[in-house]
């Protein structure tokens, strides 16, 4: 299985801390050697790193470690491959262009016998995280051809995520940019840190940070994982079935299929 990270937040912060914590987890103290990548989304930009290599062995993870870029959507992934060989291609996230913008998604799982109708996006890759994205984007812009507020689109995606999950194990997080959409089928974990902040300590690296000294009173952050990043702060776990769709570091709306 591969692991997910995710980020909102109400202001533009980095990511440095957890994923120096999830890059252990690509080859250190995880099994996840097969390829690893992390999206920052700056407006209606994104920079995209990407790497198949292991990421505890990787320069460009070395650099995005040393570089803290500063955004309030990040999506990132490490991989252990199930479907597909290892290369650049088959990296998450993947991205798309969708109503002007740049959709990016990540997927932990893996769905058996899946094989989607063929369709407006196509995979670049054999992956079945791919081929899942691209029947995503092309059920979306299916039903709304013009753009319509995550609100309005959820019951899509919800959907559409609800038979993918039949098919296997579908975790997944996807963004726009403006929100981040993220599904549990079998595993996932959150946190909010709020003021008052305090310090967080990485179970996979010897690293502390006290976010008091880095933030101001009114930031919201929120960090999503395959498993809990700290050892010292309280995670909420999702449940199977359970979606929620953040903005600015808040929950907009959530549910459970």
């Amino acid at each position: 299985m591969c692991e997910l990270l995710g980020m909102s937040a109400n202001v533009p912060t980095d990511i440095v801390f957890s994923f120096t914590g999830l890059m252990q987890r690509g080859g250190g103290t995880g099994p996840h050697r097969d390829g690893w990548g992390i999206g920052f989304y700056e407006g209606r930009g994104l920079r995209l790193f990407q790497d198949p290599a292991a990421s505890i062995e990787s320069e460009v993870a070395r650099l995005v470690q040393r570089y803290p870029i500063k955004s309030e959507t990040v999506i990132g992934h490490i991989r252990q491959a199930n479907v597909g060989k290892v290369c650049l291609s088959n990296t998450h996230p993947f991205v798309r262009e969708l109503w002007g913008r740049n959709w990016c998604f990540a997927h932990n799982g893996q769905l058996a016998d899946f094989q989607p109708p063929r369709g407006f996006y196509a995979p670049v890759g054999d992956t079945d995280s791919e081929a899942a994205f691209c029947d995503l984007l092309n059920r979306v812009r299916g039903a709304f051809p013009e753009p319509v507020m995550a609100e309005i689109l959820l019951p899509v995606l919800i959907q559409a995520c609800f038979e993918y999950r039949r098919k296997g194990v579908f975790n997944c997080l996807l963004s726009d940019g403006d929100w981040l959409f993220s599904f549990c089928s079998s595993k996932l974990a959150h946190i909010t840190r709020r003021a008052p902040f305090g310090p967080a300590s990485l179970k996979d690296a010897d690293l502390t940070v006290d976010f008091q000294a880095e933030t101001t009173p009114n930031d919201v952050v929120t960090v999503i994982a395959t498993e809990p990043l700290t050892d010292n702060e309280t995670w909420n776990l999702f449940r199977p079935g359970e979606w929620i769709l953040w903005r600015r570091g808040e929950i907009v709306t959530q549910g459970r299929t």
